[in-house]
């Protein structure tokens, strides 16, 4: 590629080719030390003219410098030929002559006067250059040295200009290829580092409750109460609390879509950002039930409908060495922690807050992994309370979480991963507040912080306002007015597996395995303040629980990997989720509505209908474990389409 020294220089030569090229015809005189005589116009089958000859003039002008052209004469009987000079003025003055414009003593003044001017001309050059060289002499400036580089063309032939148009016009568009900023068709260079992704899908929902289940008012609905204003639970009081529907069937209509770009911030930056659907904020949940009525009664009658920020992250990436590789997240982005199942994590769930994943290659069998993360669960409001003068203490919460995982293949079609994983989630649990006598339904706890403002089913839950018995509440009989806090804290060890059978490609087998047991869970602890999952219709002694597990067997592709017409996929799965061994907020939002305290079978089957669409049937049957009957089972059937 050329310096711009070298295309400045080129574009000087090629423009003072043209402009002498131009002023050529007026320069001729002036520029040109010695012009060569043409020869005499001669009769046609005439011979050549000589000396003695009384045809042939004599010379207009006898200076060498300037030779006069023998011209013809005017009274001739015959048309001249004549042979053509090599300076451009002296043939057009003869062809003037030849056709009758000119006379030749017209002509022969013409030349007399440029051979005048010409003569001017160089007398006035000569006067400069010998007051330049005076100037220069008094001023004792030293002579201007011509650059070693430098070049002076003083006339270029059009083949050698027309090479340098096309080397210049080559080089420049080549450039402007590379960086994309003259190509037709192209855009610029930064849309083509944003990648868009997305899919739609329609949902249909069936939800029916075998006969049995206990509809006598046991199963209070602790998110609506936590969500809303506190709950008057005195004695007195007529109010039902917020209940779950146990034993009406009900058909939902929903649809999910989710739209989200890849951005490349180069070196070894990037970030993501997704919107999607939602019937609400949930963590857990992108579907948008249809017609249905949302918060304040607003919804259905083809309502619009909402979009939410799902993801929006930054991400950088580096390698260690040829082997080892390294990513940190910061901001809300996909749980990056291995599961085999949704027992824990529902797949809709994004993490808010910093992590890393160290990634390393033993062999091509064997691999391991690091993670971790600090995550923000949350964070208490500037104002809290609002109503009050008085402020509570910051109530935080968070979670701590680190994985070890390996990835191995102990022969050729058979490949195995698995995950070890620590969970410590601070102040996730409910705490008792300070004493005091709330008025109404707006005077706030010390302690409201700590409940959980979003909930499926299934955790045991206590009291944790400490409402001091005065006349002001009927000594405990009337104001009651009470939120519910988790009974347990949580922190967690849980193992995940998953082995690939690939004897039978493109066929795949896989064996899942998950497990997971809250170490913090004290039964005696729990027993003393759980106001749920407790035995007798819920009135006898706690019997929730700190374990889960599931087991599944899948065959044929992921469904994730789905890519062509005709690819498929079909699973079962077993699963059994005490009470209080996951946060219930986070787990399946599916299997018997979300949420713990759960345990039954899965049943699915998917097709590919094409490269990007996909339909899939599935059926859950569940049954609660601890406390009163519930029974339920879910059928699904959506369509996917992906792009």
């Amino acid at each position: 590629m050329l310096t711009p020294k070298q295309v400045w220089r080129r574009t000087y030569a090629c423009f003072t080719a043209s402009l002498l090229a131009a002023l050529q015809p007026s320069l001729m005189f002036a520029a040109e030390p010695a012009l060569p005589a043409p020869l005499p116009l001669l009769a046609e089958n005439a011979p050549p003219a000589t000396a003695a000859s009384p045809s042939t003039p004599a010379p207009i002008s006898a200076d060498p410098a300037l030779a006069v052209p023998v011209l013809p004469d005017p009274n001739a009987a015959a048309p001249q030929a004549m042979t053509p000079s090599q300076n451009v003025t002296l043939n057009l003055i003869n062809r003037l002559v030849q056709k009758g414009i000119l006379t030749h003593g017209e002509a022969s003044d013409l030349i007399k006067g440029a051979e005048e001017d010409a003569a001017f001309a160089k007398a006035q050059a000569q006067a400069l250059a010998e007051t330049q060289a005076a100037v220069a002499a008094q001023t004792a400036m030293p002579p201007v040295q011509p650059d070693a580089e430098e070049v002076r063309v003083t006339y270029i032939p059009e083949s050698v200009k027309a090479q340098i148009r096309d080397q210049l016009r080559t080089e420049v568009f080549a450039q402007a290829r590379a960086q994309h900023w003259a190509a037709p068709g192209s855009v610029p260079e930064w849309t083509q580092r944003i990648k868009m992704f997305g899919d739609v899908r329609t949902l249909y929902q069936g939800f029916s409750y075998p006969d049995g289940n206990n509809n006598t008012g046991v199963f209070p609905n602790f998110n609506l109460i936590n969500t809303g204003q506190p709950f008057d639970v005195s004695p007195t009081s007529t109010v039902f609390s917020p209940q779950l529907n146990v034993d009406k069937h009900r058909d939902t209509y929903l649809m999910r879509m989710r739209l989200g770009f890849d951005i490349d911030l180069e070196d070894g930056f990037t970030a993501g950002i997704r919107f999607a659907t939602g019937s609400t904020n949930t963590p857990v949940s992108t579907n948008q039930a249809l017609a249905a009525a949302g918060p304040g009664g607003q919804g259905g009658n083809f309502s619009k409908y909402q979009l939410w920020l799902d993801r929006a992250f930054v991400k950088y990436d580096a390698s260690l060495s040829q082997d080892s590789h390294i990513a940190f997240w910061l901001g809300r982005f996909d749980n990056l922690f291995m599961t085999s199942s949704e027992i824990m994590w529902d797949e809709d769930v994004a993490l808010d807050g910093v992590a890393f994943k160290l990634d390393q290659t033993w062999n091509s069998n064997f691999k391991t992994w690091v993670s971790g993360g600090a995550f923000t669960v949350f964070n208490s409001a500037l104002n809290f309370p609002d109503n009050s003068p008085t402020k509570t203490a910051s109530y935080d919460k968070y979670l701590f979480a680190a994985q070890f995982g390996v990835q191995f293949k102990p022969v050729e079609d058979i490949e195995v991963k698995m995950g070890f994983a620590y969970y410590d989630w601070k102040n996730i649990e409910g705490r008792l507040s300070d004493p005091f006598v709330p008025l109404n339904n707006t005077d706030a706890g010390s302690t409201d912080n700590s409940r959980p403002l979003f909930a499926q089913k299934g955790n045991t839950y206590r009291p944790i306002r400490n409402i001091t018995p005065s006349a002001l509440n009927g000594f405990g009989t009337t104001n009651q007015f009470q939120y519910f806090g988790l009974a347990t804290p949580f922190r967690q060890i849980a193992w995940s597996g998953r082995m690939d059978l690939n004897y039978w490609e493109p066929v795949q087998v896989s064996l899942l395995g998950e497990f997971v047991k809250n170490m913090a869970f004290n039964r005696s602890a729990i027993n003393s303040v759980a106001v749920n999952n407790r035995s007798g219709g819920g009135s006898g002694s706690f019997t929730g629980g700190d374990t889960a597990w599931y087991m599944g067997v899948n065959v044929g592709k992921p469904y994730s990997l789905f890519n062509q017409r005709g690819d498929w996929n079909m699973g079962v799965g077993y699963r059994y989720v005490e009470s209080d061994a996951v946060v219930d907020g986070f787990t399946d939002s599916n299997f018997g509505g979300g949420g713990t305290n759960m345990k039954g079978y899965t049943l699915s089957a998917a097709m590919a209908l094409s490269k990007a669409t996909a339909i899939r049937l599935s059926y859950m049957t569940a049954s609660q474990i601890a406390g009163p009957t519930l029974r339920s089972d879910v059928v699904m059937f959506d369509l996917t389409a992906k792009f």
